[in-house]
């Protein structure tokens, strides 16, 4: 009995022994942060969050690598919540939906084969890349579908996924499993940073738009008769389209499809009608906003890049303002472009729609005089972005004697080859000074900034040393006044310090290797200051190891506090807005992407004014500026067609002509009297909706063909209207209103 005892208490020792020492070997410590998220979570295990449960989730929220704002099958109180566990603050979400980006399915499309495997869209993409002759179409089979969680997708009549946005909780589960990246998340945000890439399909006139206009979409409203639907879509990436619908020389018709059978579409006269009805109504339709974020940012300049980057900055939730050195806004469009092209109330009429947005702005203040970019960055500003013009804008306020200076230590080589001529001014140039570019007058530049003081002297060359833009002659002129030369670089960076420049960052094109270089001013050789972008930074001073190129430098790292100490030293860096690389040749001021003197057109303007509001936000947010893979640019290689098929041809609509041409007329109306001093009177309804008609409704390949009914039916109505097609006549035969063009067709009611 005894031996009985001993032996079952002997046990229970080693047992217990052996399980304490499981428990040990074998212990997971469960965070308790990580415990008080799960419990918080609504314990749905959707996956919605992208992740297998809510209990992963947790753990990625606790590890920073989740938002608190990640679960969609919870409200907004679980959100903060969480953030409360976290220790951080949750702000306005801007929501996500799933967007189809394909326009025609296996219904309607060419097909090159027959898939008879496993109905999935990631297997047939594996077979030579699906079955559609498009190689980066919708392959129709619904997998999107199956991977909806919430019910908010479904296969519609054309072979495409049609998304519902009342259930669609963006959790991006539809993106994830879709092999051709054709459905994805978008928000205001995203469709405003948006670049294109090589992925996607982007039709040929979109291609071409400098704005990016969704221009299919907006034609398709406007056959449905949705006028403010279509001027939605315009005002999505133009500010300036009643302007624009006026003035710009329509490079997206330049690559409309239709060219192949007859006449482009007439695209830019399609947004002038809509964008008049708006103007005529009074009634203005405004494109949607992100979520408040209560940030200021600063707009030097009041020019068609200035005002679309508030536009943009407004649309992104900040609080822009715009500083402007003369009394009115518009730059150049206000001075420079006749009456008979552009009336000024309809300047006016788009700027006000600007100003809407939440744009604030302050005129007859000038950089450089009235404050700075340092000041205003005291003054509460997270960012500042210069956008000053060119040398044109400088001629038309009458500032060419005057020397300028938009930030601090900037000048431009013009202003300091010129006033040393007339020794009347001078540029103040400091011990260390940077020449940016310059070619042959490099030299001469080095020779004016020896005499003014300076001691070390950088001419920064974006070109090799075997294809340098100097002669011998030159390079010695250069080295005998003390001048360095550094080839293959552009300057990426300024840093300084309140309102003195301190140095700046050039890279090289070839390696991306980067250094600083001391600098009190810098000379740029170009008719323009770079568009930049200044940031407050927090400093900190420490040593390198000798081999370092930045040894003993004063290293600024990022900071977006937005409260300064007025008595302590503000600390900033400049930043190049971002450019669309294939490569490091776009780096760096005075790159090929770069606005040497001026836009070539406002439409350019525009997108450089979207570019830099994107810019700033990813500043802001630090977020990396330029993360496109393979956008699209004027070098990529698309698939594209040559020739179409089976299209009807059909005349264009020509812009008519005020019935009196009478320049000294002033008036303003709509549809037949005149506004301002304008000769063409533009669309009428039912010429836009025939001109709309038109529209051949492309795809990356795909194109809308004409059925051989619809053709009898055109055809039908050619005759019953007596219409002749390809008829050549000399200017003399031609009325009036066609005597700018020289290949017409005979419309009704043309003798």
């Amino acid at each position: 009995m005894i031996q009985s005892v001993l032996l079952m208490g002997g046990l229970g020792l080693i047992i217990g022994g052996a399980l304490a020492f499981a428990s040990k070997l074998f212990y997971v410590y469960v965070d308790p942060k990580v415990e008080a998220i799960t419990e918080v979570l609504p314990g749905a295990n959707c996956g919605g969050c992208g992740f297998p449960g809510c209990g992963p989730n947790a753990e990625a929220i606790a590890a920073g690598k989740s938002s608190p704002t990640s679960c969609v099958a919870a409200g907004p109180e679980v959100a903060v919540a969480i953030a409360e566990i976290m220790g951080v603050s949750v702000s306005a979400k801007e929501p996500e939906i799933a967007k189809p980006g394909c326009y025609y399915g296996t219904k309607d499309a060419d097909i090159k084969y027959l898939y008879d495997g496993i109905n999935d869209c990631r297997a047939a993409s594996m077979v030579f890349g699906g079955m559609k002759e498009c190689n980066i179409g919708c392959l129709g089979f619904g997998t999107c579908v199956k991977a909806c969680m919430f019910d908010a997708l479904e296969m519609g009549e054309y072979g495409l996924p049609v998304v519902n946005i009342e259930k669609c909780t963006g959790c991006g589960s539809c993106q994830k499993v879709c092999p051709k990246n054709i459905i994805r998340l978008t928000s205001v945000s995203m469709r405003i940073m948006r670049e294109y890439t090589e992925a996607e399909c982007i039709t040929p006139c979109q291609r071409a738009c400098p704005t990016g206009i969704d221009i299919r979409e907006y034609l398709a409203r406007i056959r449905k008769g949705d006028n403010t639907g279509a001027v939605q879509v315009i005002k999505e990436r133009n500010p300036f389209p009643t302007v624009i619908g006026r003035i710009c020389p329509a490079p997206c018709e330049t690559e409309c499809r239709r060219q192949l059978i007859d006449e482009a579409v007439g695209i830019n006269n399609l947004k002038r009608f809509v964008c008049d009805i708006e103007m005529e109504l009074g009634k203005r339709v405004l494109p949607y906003k992100a979520p408040e974020t209560g940030k200021k940012v600063a707009v030097i300049g009041g020019g068609v890049e200035g005002l679309s980057t508030a536009f943009f900055t407004a649309r992104l939730g900040h609080e822009p303002t715009v500083f402007e050195a003369t009394s009115t806004l518009g730059g150049l469009l206000r001075i420079a472009i006749s009456d008979e092209r552009l009336s000024q109330d309809v300047l006016d009429w788009d700027i006000e729609g600007i100003l809407e947005m939440g744009v604030n702005v302050k005129t007859g203040v000038k950089a450089g005089e009235d404050f700075s970019a340092a000041s205003l960055l005291n003054a509460g500003y997270e960012a500042v972005f210069t956008s000053t013009g060119g040398w044109d804008s400088r001629l038309s306020r009458g500032e060419i004697a005057q020397i300028s200076n938009i930030f601090p230590g900037g000048y431009l080589m013009i202003d300091l080859l010129r006033n040393n001529i007339q020794k009347s001014k001078r540029v103040p140039c400091g011990r260390d000074v940077v020449i940016v570019g310059g070619g042959a007058l490099a030299s001469e530049a080095v020779k004016v900034c020896r005499e003014l003081g300076s001691e070390n002297i950088t001419v920064v060359s974006r070109k090799s040393e075997e294809l340098k833009p100097f002669d011998d002659k030159t390079l010695n002129v250069m080295k005998n006044n003390g001048a360095t030369v550094v080839y293959q670089s552009g300057v990426t960076k300024l840093i300084g310090q309140d309102d003195k420049l301190c140095a700046i960052e050039y890279t090289n094109i070839a390696t991306g290797a980067k250094t600083v270089a001391d600098a009190q001013t810098v000379i740029i050789a170009s008719g323009r200051f770079p568009e930049l972008v200044f940031m407050k930074k927090e400093i900190e001073s420490h040593k390198d190891s000798e081999d370092d190129n930045n040894a003993g430098k004063t290293i600024i790292s990022n900071t977006t506090s937005s409260t300064v100490n007025k008595k302590e030293p503000l600390y900033w860096e400049g930043f190049e807005i971002y450019k669309t690389p294939s490569n490091n040749n776009e780096l760096g001021f005075l790159s090929p992407e770069d606005e040497l003197s001026g836009y070539s057109a406002a439409v350019a303007a525009i997108n450089g004014g979207r570019r830099a509001a994107s810019t700033i936000h990813k500043l802001i947010y630090g977020l990396p500026i330029s993360d496109v893979n393979k956008p699209v640019t004027k070098f990529s290689i698309l698939q594209s067609v040559s020739c179409v098929e089976n299209v009807q041809i059909m005349p264009r609509n020509i812009m008519p002509l005020y019935d009196k041409i009478d320049l000294n007329e002033e008036s303003a109306a709509y549809n037949g009297v005149r506004r301002g001093k304008e000769i063409f009177s533009g669309y009428t309804p039912e010429m836009a909706k025939n001109e709309a008609d038109r529209c051949l409704k492309c795809g990356l390949i795909c194109y809308e063909r004409t059925g051989i009914a619809e053709i009898q039916k055109v055809d039908e109505k050619a005759q019953g209207e007596n219409i002749k097609q390809n008829i050549t006549f000399s200017e003399a035969e031609l009325p009036v209103a066609q005597q700018t063009r020289r290949r017409w067709y005979l419309l009704p009611g043309v003798e």
